[in-house]
């Protein structure tokens, strides 16, 4: 099992769900610093807005949608680029230019099989410790985020491979969230501009 939720993450779509009027930069701040300057996905409603919007959301912010390592790699290196780029998980490829997944290398992985064994980060390899592509838990491009919630919450983890012949990206429990909040947002806005009489 890989990334593990506590807390108030555990319950965190109910909340959202059932109060619409959550500002996005509170939820966001026990997460990951973000601001309401970030771009966001075009209104859809929630039930359209699909994986592929998270992943073109994070293009635009100029942040890679995919973070990965081959399991030939090192764990030191592996983690090592994990604390630069500030991410919590890597995308574990098989060698070669397919990138075909191999499984997900996490900082529980690390702390389980790393720290807690006292083995060498430096002379253990990726595909020694990683979780395996056959337990993973994945979704494609036109998987609903509400699904994608759902998956996450149900199996305790915060980070997703997103899968199209090969993997294409990851995301997290934070870009469901935010975009989750979003449409929520505008969905109130655009009932409270109804109620106001701005549409006919």
């Amino acid at each position: 099992m890989y990334g593990i939720m506590r807390g108030p993450m555990w319950s965190l779509h109910r909340g959202i769900l059932k109060n619409p009027s959550i500002r996005r930069e509170r939820v966001l701040s026990r997460f990951e610093c973000a601001t309401s300057s970030s771009p966001s996905i075009n209104y859809k409603g929630l039930e359209n807005t699909t994986v592929a919007e998270l992943l073109r959301t994070k293009e635009e912010e100029n942040h890679s949608p995919l973070f990965w390592c081959r399991t030939d790699d090192t764990v030191y290196n592996a983690v090592n680029l994990m604390t630069q780029n500030n991410i919590g998980s890597l995308v574990v490829v098989k060698p070669g230019e397919e990138k075909l997944i191999a499984g997900i290398l996490t900082e529980r992985d690390y702390l389980k099989k790393i720290v807690v064994q006292g083995r060498q980060s430096k002379t253990t390899k990726v595909g020694e410790i990683m979780t395996e592509e056959n337990k993973l838990i994945t979704v494609n491009t036109d998987t609903n985020i509400l699904e994608a919630m759902k998956l996450m919450t149900d199996n305790h983890i915060r980070h997703i491979p997103v899968v199209k012949s090969k993997v294409i990206g990851m995301i997290s429990i934070v870009d469901v969230v935010r975009a989750v909040v979003e449409q929520k947002e505008e969905e109130v806005k655009r009932l409270n501009d109804f109620i106001k009489g701005e549409y006919y």
